[in-house]
């Protein structure tokens, strides 16, 4: 497989860090890889929106009265749900069991021996859309079951497409003429064209890589080797920068994160919108709370040398090494990643399944249209920098791709000092 091939190569870079000792409750403990014991545990995941983990947990525990799931609901950002995790895992406590992990923290968990190795045989891997796999693996051994994954969409406005006579756009110069001709229109009166996530925040990362990619980069490369002072690297770079100096993306849009997007879609005041496909529920609501029901449609990522690549999302549950009961926790991930679970998830969030029978399903498609789309979206997907240090590569990527956007620096100036912190901060030159 193209995704797992990569990941092999970048296995082969040694990056095992040592545990720093803490104070804490449990600081005692040391990590075990052996799945055993059964009691109460506790689940451990980012805020959740749309109640749909309470919801697993609660029908675990109905159906378990001597194996509860205690559900830890941490802050809705992800760099500080990484930090909540990794300050437990550093006072080796055993206050968190199950882990709901973003993808790109799992070489760093497993580096550091934060997490425990999971059997594969145990999970029926096979059964998951292999690219999600592929995020939980490090030096080829799975660490994670991947519980969603998230792929991003084009959202537009097929009403006013419609009016234009125009197509959604596979590339970004098309997206500008098809605009052009949209706000041309009386009903586009006061819209702006498109709009992503350019807070200096983990979007800003998502961002950059798919524009990257999109134009032909990488930011590091199949050995983990950064290689982003390119000319495909700026390519992408510099689309985003006269996307903001010219208008195409309002000014206002370098505040957006996931919610100002979707509002900003909801309410009109943007043709396109790259988001992931939780937005198509709240877009999609008939209760007055959206102004485009029955107006949108989604579409494949245009990128900026060709069609676009999303950036992969998505998160997998692992082990924490310092967790008791580890055999309750082997069973509750089967449970909270098994076709039900993922059914729910994605009724009660739109969140994207991992389980390749759920897309081909002929009834869920006709429940989620957008299905075979997202499905390609994912296979497609390419991973963000996959290192030990990802909070500080994600850190420095954001500072320096900010930076140029607010016109601080230059788009060249920017893709150096990227590439020269990145170097320092994998050791490769």
């Amino acid at each position: 497989m193209r995704q797992r091939n990569r990941l092999a190569i970048a296995a082969v870079l040694t990056c095992t860090a040592a545990l720093t000792a803490g104070c804490g409750g449990s600081a005692t403990n040391e990590p075990s890889a052996a799945l055993e014991g059964r009691g109460p545990i506790t689940f451990v995941a980012g805020k959740d929106e749309e109640s749909v983990n309470p919801k697993i947990v609660e029908a675990w525990n109905k159906a378990h009265p001597d194996e509860q799931v205690r559900f830890i609901e941490l802050s809705s950002s992800a760099d500080d749900q990484r930090q909540q995790m990794v300050q437990n895992a550093q006072t080796k406590s055993d206050a968190f069991t199950v882990l709901d992990l973003d993808n790109v923290w799992t070489a760093e968990f497993a580096a550091n021996r934060w997490i425990t190795a999971l059997p594969e045989e145990q999970f029926g891997i096979d059964q998951f859309v292999p690219t999600t796999v592929e995020t939980s693996l490090y030096r080829d051994r799975l660490y994670g079951v991947p519980a969603t994954s998230d792929g991003a969409m084009l959202y537009f406005r097929e009403d006013l497409l419609a009016k234009a006579g125009a197509q959604p756009p596979t590339t970004w110069d098309e997206m500008r003429q098809v605009c052009d001709k949209v706000l041309a229109l009386p009903e586009a009166a006061g819209m702006s064209c498109f709009a992503g996530q350019y807070e200096k925040y983990e979007g800003l990362t998502v961002n950059f890589a798919e524009a990257v990619h999109g134009a032909g980069g990488v930011i590091t490369d199949p050995s983990g080797k950064p290689n982003v002072n390119t000319p495909e690297a700026k390519r992408g770079l510099d689309a985003l920068i006269g996307g903001f100096r010219s208008g195409m993306i309002p000014r206002e849009a370098i505040t957006f994160k996931e919610t100002e997007t979707r509002r900003a879609f909801m309410e009109g005041k943007i043709v396109f919108s790259r988001a992931w496909p939780n937005q198509y529920s709240h877009s999609a609501k008939t209760d007055g709370s959206s102004g485009v029901a029955g107006k949108f449609g989604v579409a494949p990522l245009p990128g900026v040398a060709g069609p676009g690549v999303s950036s992969l999302g998505g998160h997998s549950l692992a082990i924490s090494s310092f967790a008791k009961n580890k055999a309750t926790a082997v069973d509750f991930i089967k449970f909270a990643t098994a076709p039900e679970q993922q059914r729910l998830r994605l009724d009660q969030g739109s969140l994207a399944p991992t389980r390749t029978a759920l897309y081909d399903d002929p009834s869920m498609q006709a429940k989620y249209p957008y299905l075979p789309l997202l499905k390609r979206s994912i296979e497609g997907a390419e991973p963000r920098p996959r290192v030990v240090k990802y909070g500080e590569v994600t850190d420095v990527i954001q500072e320096h791709v900010y930076a140029a956007l607010r016109g601080e620096k230059s788009s060249e100036q920017a893709l150096a000092d990227l590439q020269a912190r990145l170097q320092e901060l994998t050791g490769q030159q």
